[in-house]
């Protein structure tokens, strides 16, 4: 999984590397790069793995092919989405108009997000940080665990 949080800044050649453990999991689905994409929900890059991007394309494609709904998502997603392969240190080339949607200049942090992470620049995401604290401690109730967890005892 995504776990943790990393602040890494581009290089002179305007590369960024990727955090060690993200990297990892990737290749462990046989990945040697990432999925990189606007995010819907904020002014962050959203990060993937290649088949959670095709699971998203599956849904999409579920769509009816000649409604609205459908050539919004693939636009807004699929159009947007570049695949970045990692360099032999690890690093990636983020394009300028990701960058640029994220308001990031030089220094940002990779946020993990369980089977998805996100690129953010560090002053929105504290701001962001500090909010979905805030809406958590107040939702934090509508988080349960599944049956088999409690079978399990877990």
């Amino acid at each position: 999984m995504f776990l943790s949080t990393y602040e890494n800044k581009l290089d002179k050649k305007w590369r960024v590397s990727v955090p060690a453990s993200f990297r990892s999991y990737l290749s462990s689905m046989g990945y040697n790069g990432v999925i990189c994409y606007p995010s819907f929900n904020n002014l962050s890059i959203e990060g993937c793995s290649q088949n959670r991007i095709e699971k998203l394309s599956d849904s999409i494609d579920s769509l009816n092919p000649f409604e609205e709904k459908r050539d919004i998502f693939a636009t807004s997603v699929l159009s947007e989405s570049v695949n970045l392969q990692f360099d032999s240190e690890g690093r990636i080339s983020i394009p300028n108009k990701l960058l640029n949607y994220a308001k990031i200049k030089q220094t940002m942090l990779f946020v993990g997000q369980g089977k998805t992470f996100q690129i953010w620049e560090p002053k929105l995401f504290e701001k962001f940080k500090t909010q979905a604290r805030k809406k958590a401690n107040l939702n934090r109730a509508s988080l349960k665990w599944e049956t088999q967890f409690k079978k399990e005892g877990k």
